[in-house]
């Protein structure tokens, strides 16, 4: 970064990546537990991602039509500090709702699970202010050129929160036993779990109140109005929420007598429209906006309309992956062994590999993190192969608290890495070219997962994590390229599209529940195939503006 002024700023603001990374990756311990405790199906466990992610999407939705009614930026008029704040403080309300929410909760007693849902949709509206606050303020917390640099540095640090938070949750719901019975467990861990959460909130807010590194920050730019943008936005929401509210309905004893197999394709059916309103919706607002450019705002650029759509799809599979990995390693089809071939897992044992998944994360980010620091070229060489194993030695420290990984899955994680590494060597530092690369790398381990076993095979869907670990900045910042004015309101929307965190894993939650949980990983072939049709389709469109 050219202004080492802002480092100390720059080091106060990314404490808030990491909770977001240690809560977000613990919900693939916390399905599993909540799938075998509230006795539900693959697509309601998967629901916990549902709220969670949804509640991203109606946070920055509900920030930009309170902006619109008032003509005035809400969150810059707080400022990006206050902004992070606040949303900490809505956070820190949803944990302490989780004590009363579950309290006195028997196993089998789903209604409580819906409470649980509403707790994790409240912190999850925190998280949406956060994260809509603390992305642009890292960016202006040095030079423009090396925004994308600095939000990799973040998100090592969020990847690094992604790691430890799956084992110390399983460590803190199930203790360190190699095995446990998971209807042994009693909910007033998970209290004492969201109670620490509200406190260690509370600590970082009050940090954040009383730094002195930290300015408020805001954007200089004028609030951009864009009415059609809001109501296709609005119509988006409504068209989730008939589908979704009848879905949740579907649960209800009023469907007791229904025939099962009907219900449940119509439960997918409904799923999928979701999928394809929100595809449908954006790629039609793109186009209007190309014949009629007023009231659809930053819209109006394909850039950022396939951006939103990528963004979308890499959330969806990123969260998709680990959210349905705990079920892949315990499902039982026979002889005890799990659909992969292997000895069936509990909750507490999957811990470990939905930690390494996240690892993977945290090995990409932090090797693309190099770019934010000026350094020589042979330098920046040497560090993007020495790094990614520093940060697996960090993965494998934090898997040794609870059950370590063994020599033979270090060394193919080993390989796997060099692969990853390969990759950024044959980037160059070019997003067009890393998202080209991984999305194609993501594509060849899904289906080696589909059609491997065993070892091979989960490693293979491991890999997910290594391949997804650099796209956000890299679809964030060749979406709002060339957006000019309207860069502040490109970003909001490109934060509402965490959506697909909420949409896909439930997708291919009841996929699984119809037709078995490996066929549900074609989910994640398609999500690869996509953004390796972003890629292409991306470079094209900067071309023709002349931007690349």
């Amino acid at each position: 970064m050219k202004n080492q002024n802002n480092n100390p700023a720059l080091f106060t603001l990314i404490t808030v990546f990491f909770f977001w990374g240690f809560f977000g990756a613990s919900n693939g311990v916390f399905i599993p537990f909540c799938k075998t405790y509230f006795k539900i199906d693959q697509f309601q466990a998967q629901l916990v991602e549902f709220a969670f992610y949804g509640a991203y999407f109606i946070g920055a939705l509900i920030l930009f039509i309170w902006s619109s009614y008032s003509k005035k930026d809400i969150l810059n008029n707080w400022g990006y500090k206050k902004g992070i704040i606040y949303g900490l403080i809505i956070s820190i309300f949803g944990a302490l709702i989780m004590l009363p929410s579950v309290n006195g909760a028997e196993q089998g007693d789903t209604q409580v699970f819906y409470y649980v849902l509403v707790a994790l949709f409240i912190i999850g509206l925190g998280f949406s202010l956060q994260q809509t606050a603390a992305n642009p303020f890292a960016v202006s917390l040095g030079d423009p050129s090396t925004g994308s640099n600095r939000l990799n540095l973040a998100g090592g640090v969020n990847s690094f929160g992604t790691a430890i938070g799956p084992i110390l949750i399983a460590v803190v719901l199930f203790g360190t036993a190699s095995k446990v019975d998971v209807n042994s467990i009693e909910l007033s861990k998970v209290q004492g779990l969201y109670l620490a959460i509200a406190v260690a909130f509370l600590l970082v807010a009050l940090f954040f109140y009383y730094s002195k590194n930290l300015p408020d920050a805001k954007n200089d730019e004028a609030f951009e109005s864009a009415s059609k943008a809001k109501y296709m936005l609005i119509t988006m929401t409504l068209v989730m929420t008939i589908c979704f509210g009848w879905i949740f309905y579907s649960y209800t004893d009023a469907f007791e007598n229904e025939p099962n197999e009907s219900l449940e394709m119509t439960r997918l059916i409904l799923t999928y429209v979701c999928l394809i309103f929100v595809f449908g919706l954006v790629f039609m607002a793109n186009t209007s906006a190309r014949r009629n450019s007023d009231g659809w705002g930053a819209l109006k650029y394909p850039q950022l309309a396939w951006g939103m759509l990528a963004i979308f799809t890499y959330v969806g599979v990123e969260v998709t992956i680990q959210s349905n990995l705990g079920e892949l390693l315990k499902a039982n089809v026979g002889d005890g062994l799990n659909a992969l071939g292997l000895p069936v897992l509990d909750e507490a044992q999957s811990a470990k590999y939905i930690a390494l998944y996240w690892g993977g994360l945290m090995i990409g980010r932090w090797t693309g993190s190099i770019g934010a620091f000026d350094i020589s070229k042979s330098l920046k060489q040497t560090l993007m192969f020495i790094t990614p194993f520093i940060a697996f030695g960090v993965v494998i420290a934090v898997n040794a608290l609870s059950n370590p990984l063994t020599i033979s899955e270090i060394s193919i994680f080993c390989l796997l890495i060099v692969i990853q590494i390969i990759g950024f060597y044959l980037a160059k530092d070019n997003a067009i070219k890393i998202m080209t690369i991984f999305s194609a790398f993501g594509i060849i381990a899904m289906l080696i997962g589909i059609f491997g076993s065993g070892k091979i095979a989960l490693f293979a869907f491991l890999t997910g994590g290594l391949f997804c670990s650099i796209m956000w900045p890299c679809i964030f910042s060749l979406s709002i390229t060339g957006l000019g004015k309207y860069t502040s309101q490109g970003s909001s929307f490109l934060v509402m599209m965490i959506l697909g965190g909420a949409i896909i894993p439930p997708l291919q939650g009841k996929l699984a529940d119809i037709f078995g949980i490996i066929t549900s990983y074609w989910v994640a072939v398609l999500c690869f195939v996509f953004l390796l049709l972003y890629s292409v389709i991306t470079k094209q469109i900067l071309a023709n503006q002349k931007l690349i």
